[in-house]
């Protein structure tokens, strides 16, 4: 049966392992004879039987990959040689070299033994043992002694010592060293400390520098400085407080350059300090001998909501070192809070109507009637008796004969109101909670009172004094404030005239004015202003259809624009300075016009220029300021009768033939 053979009847073969391997069809399965085994040799035709063909020379193995193999293997047996010679050198190091010295760090004992509890500022002394457990001997041995910042030197208590150092030269196996370090620890009470021991040595036939340590930590069980403030534990905001801190010694000798560092809280302008802060805000208290004392007084005013907390920190130390500009060892400190409370008796200054009240600054017209109501209400949970309320004016001066209350006393020689139980009855005991009006009026300066003052200012203080049985049964004297600021405006005056006998152009034309025949004009416009500086300023107005520019303008320096199509007439004035015109000279600016009559005019007495309209800003009080011929009677539209001329004109200026 040739090979192929094999692949003749493949659905035979399949069915016969389906056969084979399925249980349906067994049943159906029938019984065959089996046969004998043949002996035939001849089975296995020779059909299978096939010559290899030989590989190609190509296939076998070059030359040069035979030299990378034995080139490996060399460096492989290098590679065993030096590990070998190493470990023999490492081996012979630490059995017989240098390495077997066994000298280790842990083998070197240092024993330090002192207080637990250092008294700061005193001498303080300190036992060391040094104790080499190892079989070789340390070399050129260096002890340093590492101490906290502030420490000082036991031989003046001043010179700073950060380390000590000590050498011990050569130690032996076994052998102790002993010794003293002696120095002033400097810290706050009941703070911990440390201080560091370093012993540096080397071994025989090595240039490495070595190290043992130990550490020693204490608390400062005393402080050389106490600090302790007075004032009070409640303000009121804005109101003026006094701390004063006492800095004692406890020290048994003196300290050297004694120093107190405030840390003010936010919310606290500092207006004085006794000693002077400096921009590190320490004050320097000098040197201090045992059981001596001194004192820094701080002034402010405190500023915050009702029930804040501000908290001012006192740190009284030294500095490390003469150079220093700071506080760097601190020996004691005091934190003391100071509440921020409800003022005892609330008070509240009104000027007109709320919006204006509600206002940082007012702002009165100069000769203004100011009718002022004052409201106060009694925070405290307990009577407050003999209260007092007093409005002091201040700044601009005002005339006293325009000030009235009806129900208070007003003193001339100092400006000053006051309302007492003598003048109000429900002042002499006011109830938790109780409320109350008192009123008073005054007149603002007038203009003729403000020339020649600039920008004035005026400031109405509110204070109010009493009493009340505090919880101890002390009686405590109280005090509040409050104040309103006022400001007057500026009074800008504008006027504006025509002229033509005293025109500086000369003016040209019949007078009286004819039908038909041109007759030409100066218009000049005239500012005047009191207190407060004015910005973009701008006069503005219309010339009539009938009325023409002839470009004519003066002086050359100020700046006015003419609109020929529709009339219009645009000063630029610009920054108005205060006080013109009121002791000095005014502001001016005039240009001529040219009218030519029409029948329709005859016998009257035309507009020349109208809608005259000033505006500007005041730059104190932030208002604006507007004046107008149409709304206002401070200006008036100028026509050709020359009521402002300065030379009367000898004939009607009507309108004639």
């Amino acid at each position: 049966m040739s090979p192929q053979g094999s692949n003749e009847n493949p659905e035979k073969i399949d069915r016969l392992r389906r056969a084979m391997y399925s249980r349906a069809i067994e049943p159906t399965l029938k019984e065959r004879d089996r046969r004998a085994l043949s002996q035939d040799p001849d089975m296995v035709k020779t059909d299978w039987v096939r010559e290899e063909p030989k590989l190609a020379s190509t296939m076998v193995a070059p030359r040069g990959m035979n030299t990378a193999r034995t080139l490996l293997m060399w460096l492989l047996g290098l590679a065993v040689l030096f590990f070998i010679a190493a470990s023999g050198y490492f081996l012979f190091f630490f059995t017989f070299g240098g390495g077997s010295s066994g000298a280790s760090a842990s083998n070197i004992d240092i024993a330090i033994s002192g207080p637990s509890q250092v008294s700061s500022g005193n001498k303080t002394e300190l036992q060391i043992a040094i104790t080499n457990g190892n079989t070789t001997s340390l070399e050129l041995t260096r002890l340093i002694v590492t101490y906290p910042n502030g420490t000082r030197s036991p031989a003046d208590f001043i010179t700073a010592q950060p380390q000590w150092t000590q050498s011990l030269g050569t130690i032996h196996p076994g052998e102790t060293r002993r010794g003293v370090a002696y120095a002033v620890l400097n810290g706050t009470q009941g703070s911990p400390g440390a201080i560091k021991v370093e012993l540096q040595y080397r071994l025989n036939g090595s240039n490495a520098v070595f190290t043992a340590s130990n550490e020693y930590a204490f608390t400062y069980g005393s402080a050389p400085l106490s600090v302790v403030v007075k004032g009070n534990t409640q303000t009121v905001s804005g109101q003026p407080i006094e701390l004063t801190a006492t800095i004692s010694s406890n020290a048994t000798t003196p300290i050297k350059g004694a120093l107190v560092q405030v840390r003010l809280p936010f919310g606290f302008k500092l207006t004085s300090s006794q000693p002077s802060l400096d921009s590190n805000s320490i004050a320097k208290l000098g040197d201090m001998n045992p059981g001596s004392q001194k004192e820094i007084v701080i002034n402010g005013v405190l500023t915050g909501a009702t029930n804040d907390a501000r908290v001012f920190t006192f740190i009284a130390g030294t500095y490390a070192s003469a150079t220093s500009t700071t506080l760097d060892v601190p020996l004691a400190s005091n934190a003391y809070t100071i509440g921020v409370a409800q003022p005892f008796l609330g008070l509240s200054l009104n000027v007109g109507d709320n919006t204006q009240s509600s206002q940082p600054v007012i702002v009165l017209k100069p000769g203004q009637k100011v009718v002022a109501t004052i409201a106060y209400t009694n925070n405290l949970p307990t009577a407050i008796n003999d209260a007092t309320i007093i409005a002091q004016f201040s700044g601009y001066q005002i005339n006293g004969s325009t000030v009235a209350t009806p129900d208070g006393f007003y003193r001339s020689n100092d400006g000053t109101i006051i309302w007492n139980k003598s003048t109000v009855p429900a002042l002499h005991n006011l109830a938790p909670g109780a409320t109350g009006i008192l009123t008073f009026s005054f007149v603002a300066p007038t203009n003729d009172e403000l020339t020649g003052k600039p920008s004035p200012n005026l400031t109405i203080a509110l204070s109010a004094a009493g009493t009340r049985v505090s919880d101890v049964g002390a009686i405590e004297t109280l005090q509040s404030t409050a104040e309103k600021k006022f400001t007057l405006s500026s009074n800008v005056v504008l006027a504006a005239n025509g002229l033509y006998y005293s025109s500086p152009y000369g003016s040209t034309g019949p007078m009286p004015p004819k039908v038909g025949v041109e007759t030409t004009y100066a218009i000049v416009f005239t500012l005047l202003n009191t207190t407060n500086p004015i910005k973009n300023a701008k006069v503005t107005a219309v010339m009539p259809v009938y009325v023409r520019s002839t470009g004519k303008t003066s002086p050359s320096y100020e700046k006015i624009h003419f609109n020929q199509t529709n009339g219009a007439v645009t000063w630029d004035v610009g920054d108005i300075a205060a006080g013109v015109g009121n002791g000095s000279q005014p502001r001016q600016a005039a240009f001529e016009v040219g009218f030519t009559p029409s029948i329709s005019q005859l016998g009257q007495k035309p507009i020349l220029v109208q809608d005259i309209v000033f505006t500007g800003t005041d730059s104190v009080t932030g208002q604006s300021i507007y004046i107008s011929s149409t709304s206002s009677t401070d200006v008036s539209n100028v026509s050709i009768d020359l009521k402002g001329d300065s030379i009367p004109s000898p004939v009607d200026p009507a309108v004639t033939q």
